[in-house]
Formats: structure tokens, sequence, C-alpha cells
């Protein structure tokens, strides 16, 4: 069996960083044998639409994205052809997603960035894709990943409550679990990682109404405190 030892200021110390790297493994290995290739949830045919898409996920489901966005990938299937649309045409498309007027204005003028500034190409770097407008890093991890194929772990509000069920982060924010998952899994297993760990949580592992003590991964992975506090909820 590997261990990993997370070390360094605010560290976990040896016996519970061995801890959890071993439930980590174990973890990694029910998921790799339920999702051995996840798909990417959200429809596109290239990196400008995967960050269209995942910018428009934000509080909206990826199954109401994937409703709006055949008919705006029609209407500009490219940036130089988003650029081209007024903002209220860009929210007449998106209308039924949350933010959609905020989002419309953002996917215009990022539109106009990736032309003018890029070429008309999505940036390939983190920095560039988090100076565009509405582009987040958890949005520039995916698009990183999935598109450009550069290891990162997406960490969103689902995975930061996973990651607390199951015990392998005490982070009170995104940015914090994110750390505690790169220290804890392989590199190499982040792209596919993230995805796999979105869809065990909506078959398996919701938010509500789950019962720990049944689950795959809970009933052996979340402490009997974790438990009784849901059990609570």
């Amino acid at each position: 069996m590997r261990l990993f030892v997370y070390g360094g200021r605010g560290g976990w110390g040896y016996g519970l960083g061995v801890k959890r790297a071993e439930k980590a493994e174990r973890i990694l290995g029910i998921l790799e044998e339920l999702y051995p290739r996840p798909p990417v949830p959200l429809d596109h045919a290239d990196s400008f639409q995967l960050l269209i898409a995942v910018l428009l996920s934000a509080q909206t489901t990826d199954a109401r994205v994937n409703l709006v966005t055949p008919a705006l990938f029609e209407a500009a299937p490219g940036p130089r052809e988003m650029a081209e649309l007024a903002v209220d045409e860009i929210h007449d498309f998106i209308r039924t997603c949350g933010l959609a007027p905020a989002k419309a204005k953002n996917i215009s003028k990022l539109a106009k960035i990736v032309c003018a500034e890029h070429g008309g190409d999505v940036p390939r770097t983190f920095e560039e894709l988090e100076a565009l407008p509405g582009v987040g890093h958890k949005t520039a991890s995916v698009v990183m990943a999935q598109a450009f194929g550069v290891p990162a772990f997406p960490v969103d509000t689902h995975i930061h409550r996973l990651a607390a069920r199951w015990g392998l982060s005490n982070g009170t924010t995104v940015e914090k679990t994110e750390r505690d998952l790169k220290a804890l899994f392989p590199r190499e297993k982040w792209n596919n990682l993230h995805l796999q760990i979105i869809f065990f949580g909506r078959e398996y592992c919701p938010a509500r109404g789950h019962d720990l003590a049944t689950c795959r991964i809970c009933g052996w992975a979340a402490t009997k405190k974790r438990m009784r506090e849901e059990a609570r909820s």
C-alpha cells in the first residue's frame, strides 16, 4: 500500500495524514471501478464552447446548460460569431440559466477579448483564463483539464461537500479543499477524479436525504460524528 504523508505548516500530522491517504486510495479504487472513463457532462464541440458552457453552469444544473447551448452555439459556434451577437441576443438564448443577465454580459466581453487579445483562440494558461470576464479558478481548471489535458482539480461546492463528508479535507473553503485533495491523490488522476466524484455524488451520495451508513463510501469513510450530524439535519 502506498503511503502519503502531508507535511508543512498547518499539516495533519503523520498518523492522520496516512489515514487520509489510505482512505483516498480506497475511494479512488471505488470511483475508477464505477466510472473508468467519465465523460464531460457539458455538451461542447471545442474549447471555446466548453468555456462558455462551464461559465453558464454556475448556479445552474448541467442539464439546464445542455438545453440552452445547442441554439446558442448554432447561432455563435465560435468567439468571432459570439462577439458579433448583442448582449440581449445572448441573454435570449440563456435566459433560463441562473444569473443570465450577468452571464450574457460576461460572455459578450469574453468573446471580444478572445478575438482581440488571443487571436480567436481560448488561452491556455490559468492566468489568462482567469483574467477573462466571468471566469474564476474553477472554470479555468475545468477548461485546462478537459480541453487541454493539463492536470487540474476543479473543486465546486459538490466536491467540497463530499470531501468533507468523506473526511478527506476539513477545509472551510473550496480553495483549501482543492489543496488537500491535490496532496492526497496522484497528479495523473486529477482530471478524471473530479468528474468521478461529481458522478458518484449525483448517483449515490446526494446532499439531502442520504443514509451515510449504507453508502458505499460514506459507510466506512465518514466518521460516526459526521453520521450523527447529518442524520439530525
